[in-house]
């Protein structure tokens, strides 16, 4: 069965072939090909955004997704996915979600009180049959070891480091692709 793929991207710039999750968003449509719908809608404001511009932008959206759906962050958009999730009734079922490359509000550097996950922020999250963490061992902006506070309070989730990622997951990842095709 096809389901929908729902890509939220990064914070940044969106707007040049190279910046933001453009380049990661590329490698997914090519590596997914045709017949797959992805859905990558441009979040309110991405070089200055707010959780609360972000999480209306899915109140809206949300509805609209047909069946179940995978879900795809990117950084910042995988933060709000999850917070979002936590947080608020989600009526569409979810196939899978892939968070790649997200940072954990709350420790070091990363204070942003806004885009914090509540302490039993698990369990609030609706079912979610399969979950893939995915962390480059070289990524310069978010910490390798970010994906360790996620993969403690999620252990059922798949933890995924490949090397050489960045942050932007730029380069073609196979692996991922392929998570992303067992969930559809």
């Amino acid at each position: 069965m096809k389901h929908t793929i729902l890509f939220i991207h990064s914070a940044g710039s969106q707007e040049d072939e190279h910046e933001g999750s453009n380049d990661l968003l590329r490698r997914l449509r090519e590596g997914l090909g045709v017949g797959v719908t992805l859905l990558a809608p441009r979040m309110p404001s991405p070089d200055n955004p707010t959780y609360a511009s972000w999480k209306k932008a899915l109140d809206t959206l949300i509805p609209t997704l047909p069946g179940e759906v995978v879900l795809v962050g990117h950084s910042l958009g995988g933060s709000v996915l999850l917070k979002y999730l936590s947080e608020e009734a989600f009526t569409p079922r979810i196939a899978g979600m892939v968070l790649i490359a997200v940072p954990y509000w709350g420790v070091q550097d990363w204070d942003v009180s806004e885009y914090m996950l509540r302490e039993d922020f698990p369990t609030g999250l609706p079912v979610i049959r399969a979950l893939y963490l995915y962390q480059s061992d070289d990524d310069d902006v978010v910490s390798p070891d970010h994906v360790k506070y996620y993969a403690k309070l999620l252990p059922t989730a798949t933890v995924r480091t490949p090397a050489g990622m960045g942050h932007l997951f730029a380069k073609p990842c196979p692996e991922l692709i392929g998570d992303i095709q067992g969930l559809l």
